[in-house]
């Protein structure tokens, strides 16, 4: 708390006192409701993505206690973290465009459901504070002329210069709005006319998004996710993206939850350029605890398509190891697509129009983003991630085995490794989805109903089944291994440029382990430091665990 009073009077000069006031007045009232403590990051932590309603059982109010109850039967003891995907009532984009922050979506079920939840896992709480839907309190409090939300929403020029303001999206910036009174007002809305974004030049929005953090912090989050945070201080003449005053703002954050909760990690969810995202993590100690490791996905589809490994290796060998207390947020595939922005300046524009091609060829679709100048470039690739590893006509065996050894690579490296419920379940393209609701990245959302999963869990011979017994495998092997801690030592090895190796040390434990996974289509022989030798099939990934006199960690 003491370093807040600094950074408001750089974001609120001449209002920073009474600011404090109202902290200080918010953490003395939440600290009357006990929170849960939480242990440091452990290579048995491994979190599952998932919407509160990817299962249900069709009865209204109950697909949290049916997820609960899946997730208990079938993945305890395994998964010990659950992102559940925002969960509170909505009006679009699948969940974030948020009308209440602090009820639970009736559809899905109440508070005392995410209690139960809480109780057998870790939870993952969304935080879409960046925008809110145009149906919530506070954007019609806006349009009514109350007083208390005059200034919530950033009311803009429409003839300014926005050129320069960076574009995840192709619609116009600005959404016309006409007030009770009947004047037009032209609303910054970057991702939709249905999101309409937070003013946090108005200290009245941050508090309240403190609030909400606090709210969400007492009611079980290990972990908050700061969607889209990136964007939420606007500052014409820039880019509007990673301004200082967004990364103070998210000190501020992590300052007030720390003297609420002190083990509660805010993850940054900002799907841009490496060096960008990295930035969150600030000193380590003052922002973020996680961040997104958005090179990933699309690094690993790169790499299967070209059947080289070499892009990987040297993006990943040049990682900075994470500071204590701090780690990547490992995935491969998620409720977006696969972003394509955090490859500049990694992939050259050749490679990345080929896994553009691909994807296209496995039946994905692109998401674009406007440049200025009207000029548009591909932001995401829509695709559910097993088909995007594999052309259509391929053998079910191939294809599991390709994404059997990425999700190999996945839960190597260093990090938090999270996977989405439609991989775990082997889910294919669901291009009705994306085709009927005219929203791309429906294709790797689709839901089920209890009965339909369990049904094809049990046929042993179905690719979900496969695929989900194949992961589940994988993560007991790797929960307990110590090796696999986030801050256990990483070495990446330049040996064979089909074979992504890996070995990873923990500091305090005997011996070490290696990971190898080739991503071409021939097999390979490889030579390990202290003259390992090993062979690996196409598409073969495995583990191999040494103890310290026959593979010295430091060669």
């Amino acid at each position: 708390m003491n370093t807040i009073k600094a950074r408001l009077d750089l974001l609120y000069p001449g209002k920073a006192d009474a600011v404090f006031a109202a902290i200080t007045a918010l953490v003395e009232k939440w600290k009357a409701v006990p929170v849960k403590k939480y242990p440091s990051l452990s290579e048995k932590d491994v979190a599952l993505i998932t919407y509160g309603d990817s299962l249900h059982n069709d009865k209204k109010g109950e697909a949290l206690k049916t997820l609960n109850r899946f997730l208990t039967e079938r993945l305890h003891g395994c998964v010990n973290i659950v992102h559940i995907l925002p969960m509170f009532p909505y009006t679009s984009d699948d969940g974030f465009s948020v009308s209440d922050y602090r009820t639970v979506n009736k559809n899905l079920g109440e508070w005392s459901d995410i209690d139960a939840l809480s109780k057998n896992f870790d939870l993952v709480l969304d935080a879409v504070i960046n925008h809110c839907s145009v149906s919530s309190a506070y954007f019609k409090g806006f349009l009514s002329g109350d007083e208390k939300y005059r200034d919530f929403f950033i009311d803009c020029d429409p003839n300014a210069d926005y050129t320069q303001v960076i574009r995840p999206r192709t619609h116009p910036l600005l959404t016309p709005f006409t007030t009770q009174d009947g004047v037009v007002r032209h609303v910054w809305t970057t991702f939709s006319e249905d999101q309409v974004d937070f003013n946090y030049a108005n200290p009245a929005v941050l508090l309240e998004a403190l609030d909400i953090l606090l709210l969400y912090t007492t009611r079980g989050a290990r972990f908050i996710r700061l969607d889209a945070i990136g964007f939420i201080w606007k500052k014409l003449g820039t880019s509007c993206m990673h301004l200082r005053e967004t990364h103070e703002i998210i000190k501020i954050m992590r300052s007030v939850l720390n003297a609420i909760s002190p083990n509660c990690a805010l993850i940054t969810e900002t799907n841009v350029a490496h060096k960008d995202n990295i930035a969150y993590f600030g000193n380590g100690k003052d922002e973020a605890s996680l961040v997104y490791q958005f090179p990933l996905p699309p690094l690993v589809l790169y790499s299967f398509i070209a059947g080289n490994a070499e892009k990987l290796t040297h993006w990943a060998a040049n990682l900075d190891q994470c500071e204590k207390g701090t780690a990547y947020f490992n995935f491969l595939a998620s409720h977006d697509g696969i972003g394509v922005r955090p490859v500049e300046g990694i992939l050259n524009d050749r490679e990345k129009k080929l896994m553009v091609d691909t994807v296209i060829r496995r039946g994905g679709k692109i998401s674009y983003r406007s440049l200025p100048g009207g000029i548009q470039e591909p932001y995401e690739l829509n695709i559910s991630y097993i088909d995007a590893l594999s052309d259509n006509d391929e053998d079910d065996a191939i294809r599991l085995k390709r994404f059997a050894a990425a999700h190999v690579l996945l839960l190597s490296l260093s990090g938090l490794p999270a996977i989405y419920y439609n991989s775990i379940l082997g889910t294919r393209n669901d291009l009705h989805g994306a085709e009927t609701s005219g929203i791309n990245r429906r294709i790797n959302r689709k839901k089920f109903s209890y009965t339909e999963i369990e049904k094809a869990l049990n046929d042993g011979g179905s690719l979900p089944s496969k695929t989900f017994f194949t992961l589940k495998a994988l993560i007991e092997k790797r929960v307990r291994c110590p090796h696999f801690a986030p801050d256990a030592s990483q070495k990446v090895l330049a040996i064979d440029p089909r074979v992504f190796v890996l070995k990873r040390k923990a500091e305090e434990e005997k011996g070490c382990v290696y990971a190898l996974i080739n991503v071409s289509g021939e097999s390979c022989a490889l030579t390990l430091p202290g003259g390992i030798r090993e062979r690996l099939d196409p598409f073969e990934a495995k583990w191999l665990f040494r103890d310290l006199e026959s593979a010295p960690f430091d060669e």
